[in-house]
């Protein structure tokens, strides 16, 4: 997946109702940009990160800056825009390049199913059951090489965990895919100690047959691939 316009450099003042940002750009200009991210961001919203904004000309548009990426030491990277991994995890559906996955030539964004719920993917091919795919977006790293999820409590997360559960009831396959949005990391596990209620509801999917698959991303000021599996601990 590629930006669709360059990204340009700036620095985090601070980021606050949820989903605005003060930044300063490299020439001094100080700009309001849209945070496309409803979560905590931990580690991630440190006033004097180096981020990436992503301009638009669009009219429509109130702010002119989206917040794409944080910069971190090392060289390394983290995407914060939580619809990315769902674009990028479509690509890689469609291109068959999830070896877990790459059975299937049908791929349905949005597919209502469950209890008031939509699907991430439906995936379908003559012969094979039904694949129902959720993709959650992982950016959380306290500690060593760790990715964890979630980063806040997400009740969401958890009926989601309950309807693919239901779904492998009915004889379909089912799949939680953790894509990590950052370029730091080895391993994934959940962060049971920020979300107990998700822990048991990730324990609960487990047990009735959901799978769980975790992958790591490429990222650049260019745009954001899939790269490599990832251990997850079970």
């Amino acid at each position: 997946m590629r930006f669709q316009t360059p990204l340009i450099p700036a620095r985090l003042v601070r980021r606050y109702k949820r989903f605005l940002s003060d930044m300063v750009l490299e020439d001094g200009q100080e700009v309001v940009a849209h945070c496309p991210n409803p979560g905590s961001m931990m580690g991630l919203q440190d006033p004097g990160m180096r981020c990436w904004l992503e301009p638009n000309d669009d009219p429509k548009k109130k702010l002119k800056y989206g917040w794409r990426l944080v910069e971190l030491s090392g060289g390394q990277w983290s995407g914060i825009d939580t619809a990315v991994p769902n674009r990028v995890v479509k690509e890689a559906l469609q291109t068959r390049q999830v070896p877990e996955l790459a059975a299937y030539s049908g791929v349905r964004p949005e597919v209502k199913y469950g209890h008031k719920s939509r699907v991430d993917f439906l995936l379908t091919e003559p012969g094979l059951p039904n694949a129902y795919v959720e993709v959650k977006n992982v950016h959380l790293r306290r500690d060593g090489d760790w990715a964890e999820f979630p980063d806040s409590v997400t009740a969401r997360g958890a009926r989601h965990l309950d309807d693919l559960a239901a779904m492998v009831a009915e004889g379909h396959r089912a799949v939680m895919f953790y894509f990590v949005q950052r370029t730091d990391c080895a391993r994934f596990r959940l962060a049971d100690d920020i979300d107990p209620g998700y822990a048991g509801a990730f324990a609960r999917a487990r047990a009735a047959g959901v799978e769980a698959v975790c992958y790591d991303s490429t990222i650049s000021p260019e745009g954001v691939a899939l790269r490599a599996p990832l251990p997850v601990e079970i």
